[in-house]
């Protein structure tokens, strides 16, 4: 039985400056309105024309010329149930499931949003804000 591939992860700064030929004519609307400038992929697969990546549920066949791979595993991916650290005083901390991942290029790191009884949180933390639950 074949083992799975390791889960990278990486950027893909595709903009429609770049044209249409790096996204798979499958997922070419999807992708252009998911924005994916300044987030954080999963590589999941790859073949000899494409990669697989994904953005929380979705997935997406890119070309592998732009993928950036990351030398580190970011400490929190789509879907771990999280919690806040440190609420603002007399309010319960944010507890819910992480929904988007972004990459903070001045900092080098990356930046969590959550969603908390399906809504989605509109801060964006930083990875000590968030504690797994």
């Amino acid at each position: 039985m074949a083992r799975p591939k390791p889960v990278r992860y990486g950027l893909y700064p595709w903009t429609p400056d770049y044209g249409l030929r790096y996204i798979h004519p499958a997922n070419r609307r999807t992708f252009e309105w998911l924005e994916p400038m300044g987030k954080l992929f999963e590589k999941i697969d790859e073949t000899d024309d494409w990669i697989l990546i994904r953005y929380d549920e979705q997935q997406f066949k890119v070309s592998g010329e732009l993928f950036t791979e990351l030398s580190e595993k970011p400490v929190f991916s789509f879907g771990d149930l999280v919690e806040e650290v440190n609420p603002e005083p007399g309010r319960e901390p944010h507890r819910g499931l992480i929904s988007d991942v972004y990459w903070d290029e001045s900092r080098d790191r990356p930046r969590f949003q959550i969603v908390e009884k399906k809504r989605k949180i509109k801060r964006v933390f930083e990875p000590e804000e968030l504690r797994s639950v």
